[in-house]
C-alpha cells in the first residue's frame, strides 16, 4: 500500500445523494438545460438529425392524413355504393400507409450511423479527459462509477438522440395537428377531447420531478455494483484465500436488492403516470363517440366526418400514451448528462507549467514557446544541479480541516548523479515526496527544481520525459512483456528491442521472460496476475530505467524479490544509478547502501541527512528503523 499519511474519504453511498465529488445529486436542475450540454457533440451531425426528425413529422403527419380519406370514402364511394370509387379510396390507403413506413424507415438509417459517431466521440472525449484529471481525482472516484458513465450511460444516451428526442418533437407536432383537424371536423367533440390536457400537464409535471431523482438513484447504484464486481474479480485470490466468499455475495445482493427496489419504485411511478395517461384521454374519447353518435343520429353530423373523427383520436392515442414513456426516457438521459459532465466539468491539470521561476531573470529568458530557462540555483556551481525540494509543503486535497499537511518544510538536495535514499517509518509521507517528482501531485507551498529549473514551469510530459518512476506497487496492463516495459521508452524501433533486453538485464528479468511462451511477446494478462510479485516488481523496475531518465525515483523497488534475485539486482542497478540522479525508498539496509547518501523522513519532516554509516552512529531513530527497533516498539505501543 501506498506509504502516505492521507486519509481518503469513502464515496458516499447514493442514499446521501452526493457524487463522489460532494455535490448534491438530488439538487433541482432543469432537464432541458442539463440535455442541452449534449448539442457541441450532436452538432458535427446536425444536418442528418435534422432531416431525420424532419422525414419522422412528415411520416407522422401522413397518419393523419388516413382519417381525411376514409371520411371521403365513407361520405362518397360507400354511401353511393361506388366499388370503383371504394377500390380507388383503398389504394390511397396502401400508398399513404407505403409511405409512412419507408420513412420511418428512412428516419432510421439517417440517424443510425451518426449517433454511433456521437456516442464513440463522447466516450473518446470522457477517457482523453480521465487522463488529464489529476491523481487527487481518481483517489476520490470509485473506479465502477467512472466505468457506468463511460459504458451504461453513454450508451442511454445514443437511445435518446435516435428515439425518445426526434419522437418527442414527432409526437408534439402530431398532437398538436391532430388537435387541429380534430377542432375543424366538429369543435365541440374537440374540446371534448382536448379536457385531460391540464389535468395531464400537471400530472406529467410531478412525475418528471419524482422520476428524475429515482433515475439519479438508479445510475449510481449500477455504478456502485459495477465497483464491487470489478474489485471482486481483481480481489478474487484474497476472497478465496480468507475464505470471504459468501460475506462478498451477501454484500453484491444487499446492492443488487437496492437496485431493485429502487426500479421498482420507478416501475410504480410509470405505471401510475400510464394509467393516468391512458384512462383520462379514453374516457374523452368514449364521451366523445357517444355526443358523436347522437349527432349522426340527429342529421347533425355525418357518419364520415364521425368515422375520421374518432380515427383521428385513435391516431392520437400513440402519441399521448407515450408521453410518459417519453418523459421517463428523457430524464434518464438528462442524469446520464449530469453524470457524464460531472466528470468532464472537473478540472484538468493543465499541460503548461503552472507556476513562475523563482529567478526574476527567468522571464527575460524565456523560450519561444515561453517556457523559462534554466532558473539559476545558488550556490557554488556543482550545486546547482540535481533535484532540489526548497520550502516544500504538501496537503491531500480531501485532507480535513485543520490536519496539519503531509508534508511540511521539505529543504532536500540530492546532487546531480547522485542517489539518496529515503528512509522513514511507515505514514511519514516517503511516497508522497516522492509524487512529487513527476508531478503526481504538485506541492501547496515551495518548490522543485531539476537541474536548476523549476518543476512548476515545465510541461508536465517534458518533466516526466526527465523522471522515470517504479512504483512500490507494481502496475502492469492486459499486454505484451515488451508492450509494458517499452510504455517509458522514447527511442526508434531500431533502438527499442536493445533498450528493452538491456533494461529487462537490469531488472534481472531476462531468464523468466525468456522462459515465458512467447518470450517478451506474451501477454501477462490483467493486472500482470499471471506472474509472480517478484516477477512484476522485475518488470516494473525494467520499465523505469528502459528510457535511461535523467532522474530515476524508486519506492521500495526490491521489496518483493527474494535474497538471492535481490543481490543481482542491485548489482546491475548500481550501474544504472551511477549514471542518473537518484531517489530511492528503502526500508532495508542493503537497499540503502545503494545510495551515496541517505535521507531520514520523520513527521513531514527531513530530520536527519548523511551517510548510513554517520546515521546509523548519530541518529537513534535512524538505527531503529535499520535494526527492527522501531517496529517492535510500534507494536507495544498498540498494546
Amino acid at each position: 500500500m501506498a506509504d502516505t499519511a492521507q486519509t481518503t474519504p469513502e464515496h458516499p453511498t447514493p442514499a446521501d445523494a452526493t457524487t463522489p465529488t460532494g455535490r448534491p445529486a438530488d439538487a433541482q436542475r432543469s432537464a432541458v438545460r442539463s440535455l442541452l450540454r449534449l448539442w457541441p457533440f450532436v452538432r458535427p451531425v446536425r444536418v442528418r438529425f435534422f432531416t431525420a426528425a424532419v422525414v419522422a413529422v412528415i411520416a407522422s403527419c401522413i397518419g393523419l392524413v388516413i382519417p381525411l380519406v376514409l371520411k371521403w370514402l365513407v361520405d362518397g364511394p360507400v354511401a353511393a355504393r361506388d366499388p370503383g370509387g371504394v377500390w380507388l379510396g383503398g389504394g390511397y390507403l396502401l400508398v399513404l400507409g407505403l409511405a409512412e413506413a419507408g420513412l420511418f424507415g428512412l428516419r432510421r438509417w439517417l440517424v443510425a450511423r451518426p449517433l454511433a459517431s456521437v456516442e464513440a466521440a463522447m466516450r473518446e472525449a470522457l477517457y482523453r479527459r480521465l487522463q488529464r484529471l489529476p491523481v487527487a481525482f481518481h483517489d476520490r472516484w470509485p473506479s465502477g462509477q467512472l466505468l457506468s458513465r463511460a459504458t451504461t450511460d453513454l450508451s442511454l444516451l445514443r437511445l435518446f438522440l435516435a428515439f425518445p428526442l426526434i419522437f418527442l418533437l414527432v409526437n408534439g407536432t402530431t398532437i398538436v395537428v391532430g388537435c387541429v383537424i380534430l377542432l375543424v371536423q366538429r369543435w365541440s367533440l374537440g374540446l371534448v377531447l382536448l379536457a385531460p390536457v391540464l389535468p395531464l400537464m400537471v400530472l406529467c409535471s410531478v412525475f418528471e420531478a419524482k422520476y428524475a431523482l429515482a433515475a439519479r438513484r438508479t445510475q449510481d447504484q449500477l455504478g456502485d455494483l459495477a465497483t464491487v464486481v470489478e474489485e471482486s474479480v481483481l480481489g478474487i485470490r484474497i476472497i478465496k484465500g480468507f475464505g470471504r466468499h459468501r460475506s462478498q455475495a451477501r454484500a453484491f445482493r444487499d446492492l443488487t436488492r437496492r437496485v431493485r427496489t429502487t426500479e421498482l419504485h420507478k416501475a410504480r411511478l410509470l405505471a401510475w403516470i400510464w394509467g393516468f395517461i391512458t384512462t383520462l384521454p379514453e374516457i374523452a374519447i368514449g364521451t366523445a363517440l357517444v355526443l358523436g353518435t347522437l349527432q349522426v343520429a340527429d342529421g347533425a353530423l355525418s357518419a364520415g366526418t364521425l368515422v375520421a373523427f374518432l380515427s383521428t383520436a385513435l391516431a392520437l392515442r400513440w402519441p399521448v400514451d407515450s408521453i410518459g414513456f417519453l418523459l421517463a426516457l428523457s430524464n434518464e438521459a438528462a442524469t446520464a448528462t449530469d453524470r457524464y459532465f460531472e466528470v468532464m466539468d472537473e478540472e484538468t491539470v493543465p499541460e503548461e507549467g503552472t507556476g513562475r521561476a523563482a529567478d526574476p531573470e527567468a522571464e527575460l529568458k524565456a523560450g519561444p514557446q515561453g517556457a523559462p530557462a534554466a532558473a539559476p540555483v545558488s550556490g557554488p556551481p556543482g550545486e546547482r544541479g540535481g533535484l532540489r525540494f526548497e520550502g516544500v509543503e504538501f496537503r491531500y486535497p480531501d485532507a480535513p480541516a485543520g490536519v496539519p499537511p503531509t508534508l511540511r518544510g521539505i529543504d532536500l538536495h540530492i546532487r546531480s548523479g547522485e542517489t539518496m535514499a529515503l528512509v522513514g517509518a511507515t505514514g511519514s509521507g516517503k511516497t508522497t515526496l516522492t509524487a512529487l517528482v513527476p508531478r503526481l501531485y504538485d506541492p501547496t507551498a515551495g518548490r522543485i527544481t531539476l537541474d536548476g529549473r523549476d518543476l512548476a514551469t515545465l510541461r508536465r510530459d517534458e518533466a516526466r520525459a526527465l523522471v522515470a518512476m517504479a512504483f512500490e506497487e507494481p502496475t502492469l496492463f492486459s499486454a505484451t512483456v515488451a508492450d509494458n516495459v517499452l510504455m517509458a521508452g522514447s527511442g526508434s524501433e531500431d533502438t527499442q528491442e536493445t533498450d528493452l533486453l538491456r533494461a529487462l538485464g537490469v531488472a534481472q528479468a531476462e531468464g523468466f521472460v525468456r522462459a515465458l511462451p512467447e518470450g517478451t511477446a506474451t501477454q501477462v494478462g490483467e493486472q500482470g496476475l499471471s506472474l509472480s510479485g517478484g516477477q512484476r516488481q522485475r518488470l516494473a523496475l525494467a520499465r523505469a530505467v528502459v528510457g535511461r531518465p535523467r532522474f530515476l525515483i524508486l519506492d521500495d523497488p526490491l521489496s518483493a524479490l527474494d535474497v538471492h534475485t535481490e543481490a543481482l539486482v542491485e548489482a546491475a542497478l548500481r550501474q544504472v544509478l551511477a549514471t542518473t540522479t537518484a531517489l530511492v525508498v528503502a526500508h532495508r539496509p542493503s537497499t540503502v547502501l545503494l545510495a551515496d547518501r541517505v535521507a531520514l523522513l520523520s513527521g513531514g519532516r527531513i530530520t536527519a541527512v548523511g551517510t548510513h554509516h554517520e546515521l546509523l552512529r548519530d541518529n537513534a531513530e535512524y538505527a531503529a528503523l535499520m535494526s527492527g527497533d522501531a517496529g517492535r516498539r510500534e507494536r507495544e505501543e498498540a498494546r
